[in-house]
């Protein structure tokens, strides 16, 4: 299994105000930029984002992936299922703990 990172999209990748019905805010540059670089270097990246949760058309899809394309020059998947592949997740709302104990990164 190929190794990916997970990026949140609202607040984390773009500029999020509260739920409007499925607009995606403006890129949020200094991570678009991190997601580029990463796929420069051969990284795989995901959005990973709880608008898949309730998309049973695809429409949230389609315009999280088209605006991947504008912003980041290319469409990246979009998933909001963890697999043994992520390696990495950046979100506004994760907290991380230290592996096996509970306690949390300061």
């Amino acid at each position: 299994m190929k190794s990916w990172i997970g990026v949140d999209l609202d607040a984390t990748l773009a500029h999020y105000e509260g739920w409007d019905g499925g607009t995606i805010g403006e890129p949020i540059m200094p991570m678009v930029n991190r997601v580029k670089k990463w796929l420069a270097d051969g990284q795989a990246v995901k959005i990973f984002t709880a608008r898949l949760c309730k998309d049973p058309d695809g429409e949230q899809e389609r315009l999280i992936k088209a605006w991947s394309l504008e912003h980041i020059g290319q469409e990246l998947e979009v998933t909001n299922v963890k697999d043994y592949g992520m390696i990495e997740l950046w979100d506004d709302r994760a907290k991380q703990v230290i592996a096996n104990t509970g306690e949390l990164v300061q």
